[in-house]
């Protein structure tokens, strides 16, 4: 694995991180199943506050690109499990919600299309 945190960068090092990590896992740099570093070793490596990359790591797990087995280590997940599942559950809400909104399904696509293109221009 690896990774390179430029400060003079607009996005913070936390955010950094995350990208990075998440990149490489999606690319199959880092497989399904690859220990990462340890939050103080990576943080040490890397020369940034061992919390910058704790954040990393939690939202890394949270969007289901990590696992933490507890003492055993943080692993790159299984591709698209939890993710998927949350993105779904996300998809399904926002279906409904527009659908009581009394949106179209171009009217809601429309603004899921807008949303994105916000977003991944970020």
């Amino acid at each position: 694995m690896t990774l390179k945190i430029h400060i003079a960068e607009g996005a913070a090092p936390y955010e950094q991180v995350r990208a990075q990590i998440a990149e490489q896992a999606r690319s199959g740099e880092l497989p399904v199943g690859h220990r990462l570093p340890t939050v103080r070793g990576l943080a040490e490596s890397l020369g940034l506050a061992a919390n910058t990359v704790a954040k990393a790591y939690r939202a890394l797990e949270a969007d289901g690109v990590i696992e933490t087995r507890g003492r055993h280590g943080t692993y790159v997940a299984a591709a698209g499990s939890a993710a998927a599942r949350e993105l779904a559950a996300a998809a399904r809400a926002y279906g409904e919600r527009a659908r009581r909104l009394g949106l179209t399904q171009d009217e809601a696509l429309a603004a899921v299309r807008d949303a994105l293109r916000a977003a991944y221009q970020e």
